[in-house]
């Protein structure tokens, strides 16, 4: 599967949806995570923010790319290189999410390390909450037990219609 531009106009709308978001440079990011993605995944929702704890560090936007198979977070360097950071459901841990006055903050702990994603604006808080959790509960049963195919279907839907349409629009 050709991912070209797909990453970044799923982060676009996103980032229209949610102008509050502090994000820069997008399409450089998304051109990353999108060299990084297989040819068997499908990107389900994108978005972008700054990853690092503190508000007043509006330099280091990564775009977060959600796919049928993993979490991906990249991030294209000023002059060259990149990083790239890969969370599949078998290293998650737990999701928080905290409100400032501001901005927000979206927390995913992890086997590793704690994943700050900061300066969200707040209306995309329960978005990027709902779509994170639902995909990490089922991605978390999958490795219990084999989910029907229909319960596939209908994840893939609902995070479609979110990253199509916002959470409100459901």
């Amino acid at each position: 599967m050709n991912h070209k531009n797909e990453v970044y106009n799923k982060v676009k709308e996103f980032t229209h949806r949610h102008p509050g978001t502090l994000a820069w440079r997008t399409k450089a990011h998304s051109r990353i995570a999108e060299r990084h993605l297989n040819d068997d995944e499908e990107v389900l929702y994108a978005f972008a923010a700054q990853k690092g704890p503190s508000a007043l560090d509006v330099i280091s936007t990564y775009v977060v790319v959600v796919t049928n198979r993993r979490l991906v977070l990249a991030q294209k360097r000023l002059l060259f290189g990149y990083f790239y950071y890969s969370i599949t459901p078998d290293m998650f841990n737990d999701f928080t999410i905290k409100m400032g006055l501001i901005w927000g903050r979206a927390i995913i702990d992890t086997i590793k390390e704690k994943v700050v994603l900061s300066n969200l604006s707040k209306g995309s808080l329960t978005e990027i909450e709902t779509v994170i959790t639902k995909y990490m509960m089922q991605k978390k049963r999958e490795y219990k037990n084999e989910p029907t195919e229909k319960e596939k279907t209908e994840l893939t839907e609902d995070l479609q219609q979110i990253a199509d349409h916002g959470e409100s629009d459901n």
